[in-house]
């Protein structure tokens, strides 16, 4: 049996040696484990945890990815105390250990990926989800390149948070129609210090953000990533890059939100992904004239075809099924189109060389590894099965009849098509199907159990 067992410290050890020389005051590191929410788990420790980290690794149960998004055991996914509620290890990406700039004392981060005691890719890691699909692509000579899009309002620090309130966005109460000012570089103007700390932030950590913009709603923003031949690195980057703004946002007595709808009087917060695939030269393999426009067509025809299947990984909250409305710039129905932000799929305008898709279906709370698995394996499915998609939609997507097959606006039937599904089986393992499935209706159960806050308002 081949193992992927992680490098030791002796390949890493320049990382670690040429961090601590160049940032001897660090106190505390960060050992950051995303789990499958996306959420940060893991633990504190002293510096010397780092050289632990990518040498013998560092123990924390397996059953961190058995957790609902509140943190709470789910026994039904059989990862807790059915098992013994045993440890696995943790590993150190290279090239993830980066200071931290918002914390109050010198500290630094780690990003760990989870391994059996025997180092066998423990299932439930979406990195390892993510990597089995990339070892797909590898096998025929192709490289996904992937870029990461997030929207997230800024929110005043001291809002409420009874449930009988909403949260006020930074632009405050006076939230009407004339507070509503995508691309203003007013806006922006007015929150300089603020994205200056994100800029110094992401030099610090390496991120690659290269866009500002401010989006539809009042204090609603969309920070861009650069793209990147490696889409594990790609994903890292979108989950550092939301902690980093969350981070940056309380340094400046502000509340970043990936909620993917907060407000229901505007749009939601979404997660676009870009993706086009390389050759072994590096050449853009939709770019190649009419090869390459029918490998793309064979690339979205894929997607299409797995969208409802996979929806539960795209829209993986209860709230993020409130973001597809038409009208929302986020899509309702399994559709494409060129240069058109109705559609699901949208190939955008641009140079032959910059050929790509973008999936527009992610909320930004959404797990870029399972985002981008999910995704990618679709790709594969449709270039394997030489799959067509349908007519592209000209004009708007929400209307009419032609214009796709509707994707489901409630989180138990998206669940349940991810249950049933042989796509998410073969494409993100079964063992992976059954937990997240277990994740997520338990999460329903809660949502249908809370009496909310308009039946209080109706029946009080």
């Amino acid at each position: 049996m081949n193992l992927a067992v992680p490098d030791p410290l002796g390949s890493h050890s320049d990382e670690v040696d040429a961090f601590f020389a160049a940032n001897p005051d660090i106190e505390t590191i960060h050992m950051l484990v995303p789990d499958t929410n996306g959420i940060m788990r893991g633990k504190w420790g002293p510096p010397d945890l780092a050289r632990k980290a990518f040498g013998d690794g560092v123990q924390l149960p397996l059953s961190i990815f058995g957790l609902d998004v509140w943190g709470r055991e789910v026994p039904e996914t059989d990862l807790h105390i059915e098992t013994g509620d045993r440890d696995g290890n943790c590993f150190a990406v290279p090239g993830s250990l980066k200071r931290i700039t918002w914390s109050e004392r010198p500290s630094a981060q780690l990003l760990m990926s989870m391994y059996e005691p025997d180092g066998t890719p423990w299932f439930a890691d979406p990195r390892h989800v993510l990597a089995s699909v990339l070892d797909r692509f590898k096998a025929i000579g192709m490289t996904p390149v992937c870029a990461f899009e997030l929207e997230f309002y800024l929110l005043k620090s001291d809002f409420e948070t009874d449930a009988m309130s909403s949260p006020l966005p930074h632009m405050g109460r006076m939230a009407g129609p004339e507070r509503q000012q995508m691309y203003s570089i007013n806006t922006l103007s007015g929150l300089e210090d603020f994205f200056a700390s994100i800029h110094h932030a992401a030099s610090v950590q390496g991120l690659p953000v290269d866009t500002i913009i401010s989006e539809a709603g009042p204090g609603q923003f969309e920070i861009n990533l650069l793209h990147r031949a490696d889409a594990m690195r790609a994903a890292d980057e979108a989950l550092l890059l939301r902690r980093m703004i969350a981070g940056v946002a309380r340094k400046h007595g502000h509340r970043a939100s990936f909620m993917a709808k907060p407000f229901q009087d505007w749009p939601g917060n979404g997660m676009h992904v870009h993706v086009s695939l390389q050759d072994k030269d590096g050449r853009n393999l939709f770019a190649d004239g009419g090869k390459g426009e029918a490998l793309l067509r064979n690339a979205v025809g894929g997607v299409l075809a797995t969208m409802a299947e996979a929806q539960a990984i795209f829209v993986n909250s209860f709230n993020g099924y409130r973001r597809l409305a038409p009208g929302s710039y986020a899509p309702t129905r399994v559709a494409w189109g060129e240069n058109n932000r109705s559609v699901a799929i949208r190939i955008p305008s641009g140079s032959a060389k910059a050929r790509r898709l973008e999936h527009r279906i992610s909320g930004a709370d959404a797990h870029p590894h399972l985002v981008a698995a999910a995704m990618l394996a679709g790709i594969l499915h449709g270039m394997e099965e030489s799959i067509e998609p349908p007519l592209p939609i000209i004009g708007n997507a929400y209307e009419g009849a032609g214009t796709g097959a509707e994707l489901t606006d409630y989180m138990e039937e998206a669940v349940e098509a991810f249950e049933e599904s042989d796509f998410v089986a073969q494409a993100l393992g079964a063992d992976f199907r059954r937990v997240f499935s277990e994740i997520k209706k338990a999460e329903q159960a809660v949502f249908d159990e809370r009496i909310s806050r308009l039946e209080h308002e109706t029946y009080l």
